[in-house]
């Protein structure tokens, strides 16, 4: 069970990013984010009834901790996908977001495999390619770096909700959404909106801003699942799989294409993944 629900979340990871990437191209990085935010909120007040667990202040505060460094993860990944190409984004931001979970395990004494070995020196062959084939497309190279910090604030996410009590049910992730959605309307009531013009109806992004935030639930919902019935070793790479369902509804829907350098960054990327799943 820890694997179906492993890449029941990457799945649904793979579509919310690519629906959110398409939002932020045609609306403003924070309104698309606290949209999204807001739509999760709305779906985990009542879920949270069907997975009964302990209100508890470590289940709590983990939960806060783990839902600010998604938040600022999701909304770091956004920009990157918006500015930088899909295909590139997603797997380099997976790598990166996989790796802290493993770094968190080699702390508390696992030790990967020769296997795990080889996708870390994939990873790393990906980020200096992708970076090599990036170097004269500057949006390219900014997407790059706000890929990896967004990989990072994954990672944290990760191991935040790892962190949590077994038995607290879905008020880690309640607690996360609520901190994330308080400190991102802040952000905009304070910073944003005045700049903003908002529209007479709502925007075309609407929907696919609904519909990432509807689909990030089900993914940090699985992930709970998956972490809580197995190793964070095994689920944190497994749910790194999900730049593949980016690159390819990138590839399809937008028809995107990649420098050979890119493309070869994007192959040792998923290798990387890939490996590290086998690994786990």
């Amino acid at each position: 069970m820890p694997i179906t629900f492993a890449l029941i979340s990457a799945l649904t990871y793979g579509v919310a990013d690519f629906a959110g990437g398409l939002a932020a191209r045609r609306a403003p990085v924070l309104v698309v984010t606290a949209v999204a935010q807001v739509t999760g909120l709305l779906m985990l007040v009542p879920a949270v009834m069907l997975l009964p667990g302990a209100v508890t202040p470590a289940a709590l505060g983990f939960g806060a901790l783990a839902g600010i460094a998604g938040a600022g993860g999701v909304m770091l990944y956004l920009r990157a996908l918006a500015v930088g190409p899909m295909g590139l984004v997603a797997p380099l931001s997976a790598v990166a977001g996989a790796g802290l979970p493993l770094i968190v395990g080699l702390v508390g004494g696992e030790r990967p495999g020769a296997v795990a070995g080889l996708a870390l020196a994939a990873a790393l062959g990906a980020i200096v390619l992708a970076t090599a084939g990036s170097r004269h497309d500057a949006a390219a190279g900014t997407g790059l770096l706000l890929g990896f910090g967004a990989g990072l604030g994954f990672g944290l996410f990760f191991v935040g909700l790892d962190l949590t009590p077994a038995g607290s049910g879905l008020w880690p992730l309640l607690a996360g959404r609520v901190v994330s959605v308080a400190l991102l309307l802040a952000v905009l009531v304070a910073i944003a909106l005045p700049a903003i013009r908002l529209p007479r109806r709502p925007p075309p992004a609407l929907g696919a801003m609904i519909l990432s935030g509807a689909l990030d639930v089900v993914a940090n919902v699985a992930f709970l699942l998956a972490t809580r019935s197995g190793a964070l070793s095994v689920s944190g790479v497994l749910v790194s799989l999900y730049p593949v369902v980016v690159v390819v509804l990138a590839w399809v829907v937008l028809r995107e294409r990649l420098t050979g350098l890119q493309l070869t960054g994007v192959g040792l990327a998923l290798t990387a993944s890939a490996l590290l799943a086998a690994a786990a």
